[in-house]
């Protein structure tokens, strides 16, 4: 007499569930293969196509697998334990830069430190680049990125001599990168429902000082805090939170000087991922990109009391800030808003040009002037990079056109710098280099992520998604990696920030200094 248990093991009807693997494994090859999509596009459908898989084979097994009913309700039983001791031990902590989850344990908590203490390094006195030069505001002095070389040369061999973290702490949730003057530095940051503007001693990562808003933006996909770097300027710091509060703070103190709130003020939407325009400030004005409806994209504050001095444009807002250029001989502010690139006269507002691009997707990385009429843009979600030329109309104005559209340059999130005839920057998460006169990509090496980075002289130093920070070389040749220091352990967004040999990086869990080793 045959056993129940052989009974049962014999009517498993397996076959529809190795025609539903084999079907996923082909469906999974055939997305991973299609050069059409983007590289998050197909991370999104691989995901889709795997969870619909799971689906499938969990109906086959109470539909149709052919064993006893009490096998296959004890089977839904254990999977049910599984999937919920999965949620109660994992959470989901944001994506990556290619949309892929990340899986964090529930257990591991992160504190705000308010003034965390100085590490064993923390007395070592500052250099004097640590006094002299200051990073006012977002991508640098010049807001390109661009630095001059260090007063010091750095020392490239890393191996021999590794940077040094002089010290390191947990901090608030924010994508905002710091801005440094005379020992200082400021960021903003999240803690629980108020979003707050932070002040640093630089050499102790020791808070001096706090700002706190009622504020709070926050998804699983974007993240949450603030995205803007602050802008300093005279004795004061200039603010931009991520559901649109503006304030200007004494730098010193952080007393409040003026508030405005985009929102109500200008009618502005809220972004899909928040605010994310670091202030400029020029001409005794504070310039962002707002995002509101007619004749309100672009709004301009006076510096001093914070009343509203113009606005222009009509296009929402994406991720991108505002840029001082002079084109074609004329002075302009330039907004890469969510579907055009448009060009503004600093004193009023008015829109001196406007070209459109994009794919409806988010538009985060700066333009790039080449030359005296010519600027690049990029983006990433499969758009690539633009080349446009700005020249002056025969009875007065601006005029512009298309130079050439390359999709050989897609930065999602880095910013692109060019010299030398050649334009540097991610394409989707991969360094490359494209010939600026025709689009052409020269080579595509080194798989960084969506991190940031800054030129200073010959060398790019770029804090990789990962966390490492890497000092490359890049010349039409190749990238030129040279070495690797790792700062953090989890993903890194955050723009970093560079006085001398210090540079101050941050993500959302943890702020770094780190020195740079120096040639003796």
């Amino acid at each position: 007499m045959t056993a129940p248990a052989e009974v049962a093991s014999r009517r498993l009807r397996l076959w529809p569930a190795v025609v539903v693997l084999i079907g996923a494994v082909v469906a999974i090859a055939v997305i991973r293969s299609d050069a059409a999509k983007t590289f998050q596009q197909r991370n999104l459908s691989t995901l889709t196509a795997a969870a619909i898989t799971l689906g499938v084979l969990l109906l086959w097994w109470l539909l149709a697998s052919g064993v006893r009913w009490k096998t296959r309700f004890l089977g839904l039983f254990w999977i049910l334990v599984l999937l919920g001791g999965g949620a109660a031990m994992f959470r989901i902590r944001g994506v990556s830069g290619d949309l892929v989850p990340i899986l964090e344990p529930r257990w591991r908590s992160w504190h705000l430190a308010g003034s965390a203490p100085a590490s064993s390094n923390a007395s070592t006195p500052a250099t004097p680049a640590a006094s002299t030069i200051s990073f006012p505001q977002y991508l640098g002095p010049t807001r390109d990125g661009l630095l001059p070389p260090p007063p010091r040369a750095w020392s490239t061999n890393w191996n021999a001599r590794p940077p040094e973290v002089v010290w390191k702490h947990p901090v608030g949730a924010a994508w905002s990168g710091f801005v440094i003057a005379e020992g200082r530095a400021w960021t903003q940051e999240q803690d629980g429902e108020q979003e707050l503007v932070t002040c640093y001693d630089l050499m102790t990562g020791v808070r001096l000082w706090t700002h706190r808003d009622s504020a709070r933006y926050a998804t699983t996909i974007a993240g949450e805090g603030p995205r803007a770097t602050p802008t300093l300027s005279g004795g004061r710091v200039v603010t931009l939170g991520a559901t649109g509060i503006l304030n200007c703070l004494d730098r010193m103190t952080g007393e409040l000087r003026w508030t405005r709130e985009l929102q109500k003020e200008l009618n502005a939407g809220m972004p899909g991922w928040g605010f994310a325009s670091s202030p400029l400030v020029a001409d005794g004005l504070v310039m962002v990109i707002a995002g509101g409806p007619n004749d309100r994209s672009v709004a301009a504050f006076d510096l001093e009391t914070g009343a509203l001095k113009w606005t222009g444009g009509s296009h929402g807002a994406s991720y991108s800030s505002a840029a001082m250029a002079t084109l074609a001989g004329v002075r302009q502010v330039l907004a890469f808003n969510s579907s055009h690139l448009t060009s503004h006269d600093p004193a009023t507002g008015a829109v001196l040009w406007d070209h459109a691009f994009g794919n409806n997707q988010p538009h985060v990385a700066m333009p790039v002037v080449l030359g005296t009429n010519q600027v690049l843009i990029s983006a990433g979600y499969g758009m690539g990079a633009e080349l446009v030329e700005v020249s002056g109309r025969a009875g007065g104005g601006l005029t512009n056109r298309s130079v050439w559209l390359s999709k050989k340059l897609k930065a999602k999130f880095a910013n692109v710098f060019a010299r030398g005839g050649f334009a540097y920057g991610l394409d989707d998460g991969i360094l490359a280099c494209v010939d600026v006169r025709d689009g052409s990509q020269r080579w595509k090496e080194g798989r960084y992520g969506h991190g940031q980075g800054l030129v200073s002289g010959e060398w790019y130093l770029l804090m990789a998604e990962s966390g490492e920070l890497v000092l490359l070389h890049p010349t039409p040749d190749g990238a030129g990696e040279t070495g690797r220091f790792r700062v953090f352990s989890s993903k890194t967004w955050n723009p970093i920030a560079v006085s001398g040999n210090l540079v101050l990086v941050r993500n959302d869990l943890e702020a770094a200094l780190v020195r740079l080793p120096e040639v003796p």
